[in-house]
């Protein structure tokens, strides 16, 4: 199966170090296109075949992956639209808020097509990805699920949920970023080395997600184990939501879909 990726920017170059990861997936099978080499190059010369012309790229391809800045979109659909193959490829979009009506307006003719939105951790396999398919079949949603799965999480939806599926993990990954840099600075006022005080945070969080999945509790539950009464735990907490902590979170994920 040969993979197309147009467009090798910051979550198109992610996903195809994440695409190199997989074991089903050879280097010669993923085909890069981008403007200038500059962003292909590190992809070449481990057995990826590069190109500057989107054409090229789309029809030597089995399943072509669009990840453009999302006004690009429309660019790319009118220089790849003749040497598509509706009944023999598949096509999937990674540029956020765009929506299946806009697709067909842009390709009458398209191939089976998805919405995808990963996050940029799927460099590392570790991404949370929303997949909407779209007048796919089964086998072949399952097709495009299972390798987005083999770099993360995927987990199939609808167009009206994309949104917040990309408020809560694209957006997200920034969010989660935001809070172990806070947090680490923290650490340093408390006396810790910075390097120090962010694998303290880093490894805090990988802990707190693990027991999440290890125990299936509420987040609420575990935070009731370590508050004892009138303890540092408590005091903390009740600070930051003084501060406003929980609702800073929830404004910011709502203004995230506006």
């Amino acid at each position: 199966m040969k993979i197309a990726m147009i467009g090798v920017g910051a979550m198109g170059g992610a996903t195809v170090q994440g695409l190199l990861q997989v074991p089903s997936v050879c280097p010669s099978d993923i085909i890069v296109s981008n403007p200038t080499t500059a962003k292909t190059d590190r992809f070449k010369a481990v057995g990826a075949h590069a190109t500057t012309d989107n054409k090229e790229a789309a029809a030597k391809a089995d399943v072509v992956c669009i990840c453009v800045k999302p006004w690009l979109v429309e660019t790319v659909f009118d220089e790849i639209r003749d040497v598509l193959r509706p009944k023999e490829q598949l096509l999937v979009i990674m540029a956020a808020g765009i929506s299946p009506d806009q697709v067909k307006l842009w390709l009458p003719d398209t191939p089976p097509f998805f919405l995808v939105i990963p996050n940029i951790a799927i460099a590392q396999k570790q991404s949370m990805t929303f997949v909407v398919p779209v007048d796919a079949t089964p086998e072949q949603t399952a097709l495009v699920k299972g390798l987005f799965d083999e770099m993360g999480t995927a987990l199939l939806t609808d167009y009206q949920h994309l949104a917040a599926g990309t408020t809560l993990a694209s957006c997200g990954i920034a969010y989660a970023m935001r809070y172990i840099r806070a947090a680490s600075e923290g650490g340093v006022e408390l006396g810790f080395k910075a390097d120090v005080s962010k694998e303290i945070v880093m490894q805090t969080l990988e802990g707190a997600v693990q027991l999440l999945r290890a125990t299936g509790m509420h987040p609420e539950q575990a935070i009731d184990q370590v508050t004892t009464p009138g303890g540092l735990t408590i005091k903390g907490l009740n600070e930051m939501e003084h501060a406003g902590f929980t609702s800073a979170v929830i404004r910011g994920l709502k203004a995230s879909t506006k």
